[in-house]
């Protein structure tokens, strides 16, 4: 049995458990319902990456194919903008074609961050976005909030000051990085302070000086 034949097995099983007659849990779900389950899946894939357990990462990701196939299955029930698997992969496809004029056009690009530059411009004219927070999901975990920031600052050529109480040599490896974070870590529990509400805040101070910026520069 070949590839495109379980895939369509896999969606054949999805409908039955969804269906009448079916599994009353898989009924009774809601994309709400299931948005706990997709993050659970997702950090577990990425442990079994992170442990190069080939086993669990085969299982973990159709944990995570599986979540996607359910909310697409959910998605064929709605009355009013109902869409199917076929429609998600469809729009995937269309989007890398578009995404990689380098390999499917006549655009060219040598690098990796060349390629990075023309899909971020290709996105943001496709999205009709003018401000570097557009798009970005803000209820993400703090730190890689403040990390996704940062990076959309500089492709829009922000320049947004950042204090460096603690100074990083350009030197230092992630292992030693990870230590000054972990330390830090420590320090704020032992004093009481909440470091993923502290960096929130944070961000949210970021998130303004980035939209002032954008104003001045109007």
């Amino acid at each position: 049995m070949n590839s495109s034949s379980e895939l369509i097995r896999l969606r054949e099983v999805m409908d039955r458990l969804r269906s009448p007659g079916g599994c009353p849990w898989d009924a009774e779900q809601t994309h709400e319902s299931l948005l706990k389950y997709l993050l659970e899946e997702s950090y577990e894939y990425i442990e079994a990456v992170e442990e190069n357990d080939r086993t669990a990462m085969r299982e973990e990701l159709g944990d995570v194919l599986l979540q996607v196939y359910f909310h697409a299955r959910m998605a064929e029930e709605d009355a009013s903008e109902p869409f199917s698997i076929d429609d998600v992969a469809r729009g995937v496809a269309d989007k890398l074609i578009r995404r990689h004029p380098h390999v499917f056009g006549d655009a060219v690009a040598h690098t990796s961050a060349e390629v990075l530059e023309n899909w971020e411009a290709i996105k943001a004219a496709e999205k009709g976005r003018t401000s570097a927070t557009e798009g970005i999901p803000l209820g993400q975990p703090a730190l890689a909030l403040a990390s996704k920031l940062m990076y959309r600052a500089e492709k829009y050529g922000l320049t947004i000051p950042v204090a460096h109480p603690v100074e990083i040599s350009t030197n230092s490896s992630e292992a030693q990085l990870g230590a000054i974070l972990l330390g830090i870590i420590d320090q704020a529990q032992r004093q009481g302070l909440d470091v993923e509400s502290a960096l929130r805040g944070a961000t949210k101070q970021y998130i303004q000086a980035i939209r002032n910026s954008e104003a001045a520069s109007s």
